[in-house]
């Protein structure tokens, strides 16, 4: 039995990754068509199983929390990759490296002389206010002032296939290690599908993560002492973790096997203490030092701000770096990149109302039907509301947590995001995708070629996050 490509049903509500009409592939889909064309949903089906089953075998699992069937999941891959033209690529490529570099800019600025607050060009009590800027951190200097080591930029395609912005990660972007597994996979699985293809390569990207992180060593150390430190096995990105280690060849570990020492960070071994030079870090602020955030904290190092502050160990990514990702200060990075770069954005921003604002806040209750409303600190697709998908009872639970505290949400208009043909039970069918992208900074950012394609395994569903049921896809950078 042959699979249905020739059934998929191309929508004129959204554009369409493979299509660009019925039966009329976009050209660089052309051999990709061609292909599962005359693939058998037999052969496919099985290898999907073995795809499933080897990320199980090798512990590439995620954690689901407060769910009823289980916490540990894998990330369901779907065998069909998603393909990006050289020249779309090449427009994507400059917009991230020119929105970190703004961003990083911004972080350094708020953290230090905050000209960008006085001037105007971002509101002062959107910055203080947040709950993710932290006092603490101000006047640090920061090694080669990168506050980035690494950015996770979501990004959607609109109704005409432009890239837009969806959301900044710089705090502690997750996910990059699935976009080298599904890679793996598709190759030990797919591997047909790549003879027609020439795409960039993955091979040196961990590569360029070590050498980053080697580039903010204190003092230009030669050969400096890099550490992951992990919430530890029961994090739900502890894969992420493991794998990142293990691949940049650096030491992964927990609170429990670092000490700090007359401002000093080191690592116990079974040779005695080692300086720890730099530290990615995989906790989240407010755990990081229970001596000047949340005392309560298990997880965090004690004294690690000290020797943060005295230019003893980097941090990455940076301390404070959450106010410069809030959901809310995302709107204003437009005007970052013409303050900081004196350029224009090249990539765009979807419209995003401040309901903190009088005129905002009255729209988009009168149009909360017609809207996505975010919280500004959540990530996940959680305490999101998606208004034309949305029952009247969640509408109703959301306007009472809107009308308490405007303050704390944006709203967005609802965007269709594309879709790309996806392996179903019902065969080939579209399901709304988007891209994280990976933009990791050294004296210049360095974009991964493709990043994460997240799917939205639902039919109809617009929310492609791993923890609400999504799933990931190979995506292929074309030479």
């Amino acid at each position: 039995m042959l699979l249905l490509i020739k059934n998929y049903d191309v929508s004129i509500d959204f554009y369409d990754e493979m299509f660009a009409e019925k039966e009329s592939p976009h050209t660089h889909y052309q051999a990709l068509y061609d292909n599962i064309s005359l693939l058998d949903k037999k052969i496919v089906e099985s290898r999907y199983q073995l795809a499933q089953q080897n990320f199980i075998r090798q512990g590439i699992t995620f954690t689901v929390y407060n769910n009823s069937e289980g916490t540990e999941r894998t990330m369901p891959f779907d065998p069909l990759p998603r393909i990006i033209s050289k020249e779309d690529w090449n427009v994507v490529e400059k917009g991230l490296q020119q929105r970190v570099l703004a961003l990083n800019a911004f972080l350094e600025d708020i953290y230090t002389e905050q000209e960008i607050l006085k001037q105007g060009v971002v509101p002062r009590d959107l910055v203080v206010t947040s709950p993710h800027f932290y006092h603490q951190v101000h006047g640090i200097k920061v090694p080669k002032k990168n506050h980035i080591f690494i950015a996770g930029i979501d990004l959607i395609r609109d109704d005409e296939g432009n890239y837009l912005v969806l959301e900044d990660n710089i705090r502690n972007p997750s996910g990059l290690s699935y976009v080298f597994q599904n890679r793996f996979v598709m190759r030990k699985l797919f591997p047909d599908l790549f003879n027609d293809y020439s795409i960039e390569s993955l091979e040196n990207q961990l590569h360029e993560m070590h050498e980053a992180l080697k580039y903010i060593a204190p003092n230009q150390k030669k050969q400096p002492t890099i550490v992951l430190l992990t919430p530890g096995v029961y994090n739900s990105a502890y894969y992420d973790h493991s794998f990142l280690a293990k691949e940049m060849g650096i030491e992964l570990v927990e609170s429990r096997d670092l000490i700090v020492n007359n401002q000093v960070v080191y690592m116990k071994t079974t040779k005695g203490l080692k300086q720890v030079d730099v530290i990615y870090r995989r906790i989240d602020d407010d755990f990081l030092d229970p001596l000047v955030f949340r005392e309560d904290s298990l997880i965090g190092v004690a004294g690690l701000m000290d020797a943060y502050r005295a230019g003893n160990v980097s941090v990455a990514n940076g301390v404070g770096n959450g106010v410069a990702d809030d959901k809310a200060t995302y709107a204003y990075v437009p005007d970052m990149i013409r303050f900081y770069l004196k350029e224009e954005p090249i990539l765009q921003n979807v419209k995003t109302y401040q309901l903190s604002n009088k005129a905002d806040y009255e729209y988009a209750l009168a149009n909360l039907d017609e809207l996505v409303f975010k919280e500004r600190n959540s990530s996940g697709g959680y305490n999101m509301l998606i208004g034309p998908q949305a029952t009247e009872e969640e509408k109703v639970i959301f306007r009472k947590k809107i009308i308490k505290n405007p303050e704390a949400f944006i709203a967005q208009p609802t965007i269709s995001l594309s879709q790309s043909p996806t392996f179903t039970d019902e065969g080939i069918k579209g399901r709304h995708i988007d891209l994280r992208a990976f933009v990791v900074l050294n004296e210049t950012p360095h974009v991964v070629p493709g990043g994460l394609t997240r799917v939205a395994l639902r039919k109809g569903s617009l929310v492609v996050n791993s923890s609400q049921g999504g799933g990931g896809k190979d995506t292929w950078v074309l030479e």
